[in-house]
Parts: C-alpha cells; sequence; structure tokens
C-alpha cells in the first residue's frame, strides 16, 4: 500500500498533468522510444523556439487527469513511454513540430492529439500539422472579406456616379431653360 505521501504526490501530479491538458489549446502525445540523446535536444529547442511545452509523462498519472478532464478517448494511446507536447497560444505549433520530426526520425510515433476539447488520431494530427501559418490563414481570410466590400464599393461608387450624371444633367437643362427664357 502506497504511503498518505505518495498518493499525495501522485494526486499532485495528476492534477498538474490536467491543468496543463486544460490550458493548453494544442497537444499532441508522441512515443520517444529509440530517439537519441542528440535528437532529442534537437526536438526540444525546436518545441521551445514554437513555445510548445514538452515533458515525459507517467502513463497511470496522465490517465488520471484525462479521465478527470473528459478525454477518455485518450487513454488507449497510453501505452508505453509517452511524451506530452503543449501550446498554450497555438493549437497548431505541437503537431507541426512533432511530425516534423517524425518525418526525420523513424522512431519517434506520434500517438494522438487534441486540439480544444476534441480528441484527435495520428490522420488528425498530420493534417493539423499540414495547416498553413496562422498569419497566412488571417491573411487569406481579410482577402476572402475584402473581395465582397470592394463589390460593395463599386456598387455604392456606381450609384453615385449615376445620381452625380442625373444631376449634371437636371443642372445643365435649367441651365438652358433659364437661357432660352432669358
Amino acid at each position: 500500500m502506497p504511503s498518505e505521501a505518495k498518493l499525495q504526490s501522485n494526486k499532485e501530479t495528476a492534477a498538474k498533468i490536467a491543468e496543463e491538458l486544460k490550458a493548453s489549446q494544442g497537444t499532441v502525445l508522441v512515443d520517444y522510444r529509440g530517439i537519441n540523446v542528440s535528437q532529442d535536444t534537437e526536438l526540444r529547442a525546436a518545441l521551445r523556439k514554437a513555445g510548445v511545452k514538452y515533458s515525459v509523462v507517467k502513463n497511470s498519472m496522465t490517465r488520471f487527469a484525462v479521465r478527470e478532464l473528459g478525454l477518455d478517448e485518450l487513454e488507449k494511446s497510453l501505452i508505453g513511454p509517452t511524451a506530452i507536447a503543449t501550446s498554450t497560444t497555438d493549437p497548431v505549433a505541437p503537431a507541426k513540430v512533432m511530425s516534423d520530426f517524425a518525418k526525420r526520425i523513424d522512431s519517434l510515433e506520434i500517438k494522438a492529439g487534441v486540439v480544444g476539447t476534441n480528441v484527435i488520431d495520428l490522420a488528425g494530427v498530420l493534417a493539423l500539422a499540414e495547416l498553413p501559418p496562422k498569419e497566412i490563414l488571417v491573411s487569406k481570410m481579410l482577402g476572402m472579406m475584402a473581395v465582397p466590400i470592394s463589390g460593395l464599393v463599386n456598387v455604392l461608387n456606381a450609384n453615385i456616379r449615376g445620381l452625380a450624371v442625373a444631376l449634371s444633367a437636371v443642372v445643365e437643362k435649367r441651365q438652358e431653360q433659364e437661357q432660352q427664357s432669358a
């Protein structure tokens, strides 16, 4: 039977993992077996640069955390060594970095991911990783929004031009009538 101190420590660890998962916008679980120290160092540096937190976790503690958050679908991914990459600012960053490294390092295996509160499988993580950067998506969306606005401006300008032409014609006609009556 574990001691009271050990039980308390385990509860705190599970609570930390749950807190991290809850705060995360994007999460990726990986099996890191087989990567060497230099590859791990390179991976951690790339994750830090992308603003992603990376930690090796105990599956038993993670099970408690995912149950608490209602992410029960992740339990089937908690087999073998597990590391979690989380980002509180960019839901795509963990998927991009892990996907890039998994392509280069065969032994790094992506297990699953979470976006918001939705659990995604390997295919979902890979699809997420293929999304263009946030800045490009925002600029595309703004470009799409600008097209209808510019069309509206052209329509409004056409109506104003038509009104100006009509008013000009009325003014000219009145001037002609005044000249003829004078």
